[in-house]
């Protein structure tokens, strides 16, 4: 795992063979460093731990630290971000497919309440300016932003979104029904509405799995099977916490703060293709790649 060539040139290997071209931006001259090298590069970085760009370029192999600045690594990393996207959702089909997901989501705290009012990070446009929200399952009042992410059954992420922190979770359902349809969605207490529910299955056919509220009228428990599927996302969210630290933030700017989030998820879901290909278990995140 400490072998960075090595598990670059596993992933390389990965992305190859879903990929159908090296590089995906229209340039006048042909870069030393193909598109594909560059978010292999990323990917494996993210893998290993190396969560600051200045100690990627300390790390990184002379045959690949020669072909480019870093500079230029991390506007071009910057402008793949649509590309990048499209890959990974790429990369989840292959890993597994599924006609019941999960949905749920988790606070991103970009700096600490009482810095707020004087924090100018992801500040340089009101609509995508973090805000004040408030995490129900942890108790606590953050400053930043939510993810909300959707997965199958499997683990695997098929889709996510970032928000400001005060967005409440149940109106992430109303893209989730542009993409989804004839499915079964399994949601916590958040996404508690007859509304919403009667709306996703009229329209997409889906059937919206919540539990409901003890003082509800007609109050009944929900399978126990749905609530230990839903666990899935939850233990998915600790990886993302853990192993690829998703809420420490470098970043200054929000299109640098989305494209550390998109690495990220990115890099969990080519673990898990490498794992399937190696007949493996593949939520084993930690687990050797070469």
């Amino acid at each position: 795992m400490n072998n960075f060539a090595a598990n670059y040139e596993k992933i390389l290997e990965t992305l190859q063979q879903i990929a159908d071209k090296m590089n995906f931006l229209n340039q006048k001259r042909k870069p030393r460093l193909s598109d594909i090298e560059l978010i292999s590069i990323d990917l494996t970085s993210e893998y290993m731990g190396i969560d600051s760009e200045y100690q990627l370029f300390r790390v990184l192999p002379t045959f690949l630290s020669v072909r480019i600045e870093r500079s230029v690594y991390n506007r071009r990393k910057r402008g793949l971000f649509f590309q990048r996207e499209e890959l990974r959702k790429k990369i989840a089909e292959k890993v597994s497919f599924s006609d019941y997901y999960i949905v749920d989501s988790m606070p991103l705290e970009v700096c600490k309440l009482s810095r707020s009012h004087r924090s100018s990070i992801c500040k340089e446009d009101y609509i995508s300016a973090p805000d004040r929200g408030y995490c129900a399952s942890q108790k606590m009042s953050y400053y930043g932003y939510k993810l909300h992410a959707v997965c199958n059954i499997d683990g695997v992420f098929t889709d996510f979104e970032l928000t400001k922190a005060s967005v409440h979770d149940i109106h992430y359902l109303k893209n989730i029904k542009n993409n989804y349809h004839n499915c079964c969605l399994i949601g916590d207490k958040g996404y508690l509405s007859i509304d919403y529910q009667l709306d996703l299955f009229e329209t997409k056919n889906i059937r919206l799995e919540v539990p409901m509220r003890k003082n509800q009228h007609g109050y009944k428990n929900q399978p126990f099977i749905f609530g230990k599927a839903r666990k899935r996302i939850e233990t998915l969210f600790s990886q993302l916490c853990d192993q690829f630290m998703i809420r420490r933030n470098y970043a200054k700017s929000f299109d640098g703060f989305k494209n550390r989030i998109l690495s990220k998820i990115m890099a969990l879901t080519i673990i898990q293709l490498i794992n399937k290909l190696n007949h493996r278990n593949i939520n084993n995140l930690k687990t050797c790649i070469v």
